[in-house]
């Protein structure tokens, strides 16, 4: 099959990636090969190549957002029949008898395999996977629009349950990328009251034909305090800002992968039961879940 190979890291504008032949993936136990349609460019695709995150083994194929038709099975493998069409995202492996894993908490597994990072990704015309983490795709959907809810709204759609938003309440978006509008679109078929601070002019009409109730720049006052927020942008100092815009007892979910320095913090900023966590990637529960809630309400 024909693949983009990463075999050595370094700065996109040097062509890091390179058009190759490798021979046909073969599903392996409990696996399911795909012909992949389409698949997405993420940042994470970028800080990959670029070698920003650690390698496990080269060369890998990147792409994490690949959706296609199952054309084989492996031995055992009985969740999908050839023909279906699945997304595979990032998520790609985990060993199933962990306490994280035993606790549907399997985005935490110790020996998790990432797809693109340490498992061969979309970036080719077949692509492997453990049939557990490929996921059927809602037939509104067409492969390109599909893509990007394999990740950006995945792991956003986990971002915003962490956040522990209420329907009705009110939610801050810090950032407005990829992530973030598919997120409000969620928030709002829930009834939540959406502020969204970014500082491009575009981003922020967007927001608004997108339903948030009000826009502005990371260092202003939202007209109320929010009861939960999620930070997009990976800018360390916007934790200082989401949190003097938090109100008691809300929670505060930072949706990075990576993110610069963040300040320090004066305890006067979480006093009062605020909460601060991290997202690590996407469950099986968060892609069910999602994808089921996505082919309802059509973002």
């Amino acid at each position: 099959m024909q693949a983009m190979l990463l075999r050595a890291p370094r700065p996109v504008d040097e062509g890091p990636l390179q058009w190759v032949e490798v021979p046909d993936p073969e599903p392996g136990p409990g696996q399911v090969r795909l012909r992949v349609r389409v698949c997405g460019v993420c940042h994470t695709d970028l800080h990959t190549v670029e070698g920003e995150l650690p390698l496990r083994s080269l060369p890998v194929i990147p792409g994490h957002q690949a959706v296609g038709v199952v054309d084989r099975l492996g031995p055992g493998a009985g969740r999908f029949r050839p023909g279906e069409r699945v997304g595979v995202g990032w998520l790609n492996w985990t060993d199933g008898t962990c306490e994280f894993c035993r606790r549907c908490q399997e985005n935490l597994c110790v020996s998790a395999r990432f797809t693109g990072l340490d498992a061969d990704g979309g970036y080719a015309q077949y692509l492997v996977v453990d049939e557990r983490f490929a996921y059927p795709i809602p037939a509104r959907f067409g492969d390109v629009e599909a893509a990007p809810l394999l990740c950006a709204g995945i792991v956003g759609y986990r971002s915003l349950r962490l956040s522990a938003v209420q329907p009705g309440q009110r939610l801050g978006l810090y950032g407005f990328g990829a992530s973030a509008h598919l997120v409000i679109q969620v928030a709002r078929s829930w009834g939540c009251r959406i502020y969204v601070f970014t500082r491009g002019a575009e981003h922020r009409r967007l927001a608004e034909e997108l339903g948030a109730a009000w826009t502005g720049a990371a260092e202003d006052t939202p007209p109320a305090p929010l009861d939960s927020a999620i930070i997009f942008a990976p800018a360390g100092a916007l934790v200082h800002a989401a949190l003097r815009h938090l109100r008691p007892g809300g929670t505060l979910a930072i949706n990075a992968i990576t993110m610069s320095p963040i300040p320090e913090l004066p305890y006067s900023l979480i006093y009062g039961e605020r909460t601060v966590r991290s997202v690590a990637n996407l469950t099986r529960e968060d892609a069910e879940e999602f994808l089921r809630l996505a082919g309802e309400i059509g973002l």
